[in-house]
């Protein structure tokens, strides 16, 4: 399969679906859609997830309601199977807590005429300086 060349709208597309769809409680559960119901992987804060359920189990269990997130960067990068890989910097705030710097990745992977999320790393850029 060959580059695909519209990686960066790909990219920049996805991200934009994934988190009006997360950053709404009311909708978060819509998510699934975007996971294989087997082949899935998440790595959420270091915990190792596998599968849409188990991924929409961890998701739906997140207690935060409202979210404020302002994106830096979305870096894209085709892959030779035709996927694209996706790297979001950006900062979080939830509810009242303090905002944090995070950093998420993802990699699509073709499904007929479309994407599915083969991995999803998200991981706060938390820092002990004791």
């Amino acid at each position: 399969m060959a580059l695909n060349p519209s990686y960066e709208a790909i990219g920049k597309g996805f991200v934009e679906q994934y988190y009006a769809l997360f950053d709404d409680p009311v909708q978060r559960p819509n998510l699934l859609n975007l996971y294989n119901t087997e082949s899935s992987f998440m790595t959420f804060e270091g915990q190792q997830i596998q599968g849409a359920i188990k991924i929409m189990e961890k998701l739906t269990s997140l207690r935060f309601q409202k979210i404020n997130r302002m994106i830096s960067a979305i870096d894209s990068q085709p892959m030779f199977d035709g996927g694209v890989l996706i790297n979001v910097l950006g900062r979080l705030q939830t509810d009242d807590d303090p905002p944090h710097v995070y950093s998420q990745t993802f990699v699509l992977k073709p499904l007929g005429t479309s994407f599915f999320c083969q991995h999803d790393i998200f991981r706060l850029a938390l820092h002990d300086t004791a």
